[in-house]
């Protein structure tokens, strides 16, 4: 019996603020990494993609997919999630994910205020859609390898913030944006390469 082997896709969401005070107090790193709204769940982002995968590809792309496509984790805090798919067919859902270029946000509607509160704050309410880009950051064989790599960068984000604050307090040089220049040295950002484990092993069926 043949095995089915899978792969599975790291994405990070980056949710820029729209907020100009919050922008000159806030370093970059954080700046891009905003949690996502409340109704980013797995639910939303499976419809995004395999809307995307349909629109790009066809009805021959959403049945290549329909099978082994799932979400297997996402967290709208950090703006992470994992999703799996076949080895074959990854680079369809790599795609539609590069696609992606914004989020829908609940219709105001749908709130539980009356239609006088809705009429009266109709001109402070969010826009519905809110602009992101979504990045692959690791494609592995096994789930496993996909988890650590997510906290290896969670990791490195918040011990950067965290310089960029202590540099600030102690009177560094902070650039636009809140780069840390030292020593000609600019810092806040790591290194935004994507890993493919072409050759790794995978895990077997859940």
């Amino acid at each position: 019996m043949v095995r089915i082997k899978h792969r599975y896709l790291l994405i990070n969401t980056f949710n820029k603020s729209g907020d100009s005070e919050t922008q000159h107090t806030l370093p970059w790193t954080v700046q891009f990494r905003r949690p996502s709204a409340d109704s980013f769940n797995a639910k939303l982002l499976a419809k995004l993609i395999r809307d995307g995968v349909a629109e790009l590809f066809g009805d021959y792309g959403a049945g290549m997919i329909a099978a082994s496509f799932q979400v297997k984790y996402i967290s709208p805090t950090t703006s992470t999630a994992i999703i799996r798919v076949s080895r074959s067919h990854y680079r369809l859902i790599w795609a539609a994910l590069s696609f992606i270029t914004k989020i829908p946000l609940p219709s105001p509607s749908s709130n539980n205020h009356n239609h006088h509160n809705n009429n009266k704050n109709s001109n402070n309410e969010q826009p519905r859609d809110r602009p992101c880009v979504v990045q692959v950051v690791r494609v592995s064989g096994t789930i496993k390898k996909a988890e650590e790599e997510a906290i290896r960068r969670a990791r490195i984000v918040i011990a950067r913030a965290r310089r960029v604050e202590e540099r600030r307090r102690g009177g560094a040089a902070v650039g636009e944006g809140g780069f840390v220049e030292e020593d000609g040295e600019v810092g806040g950002i790591e290194d935004f390469g994507m890993d493919l484990d072409e050759d790794e092993g995978d895990e077997s069926e859940e």
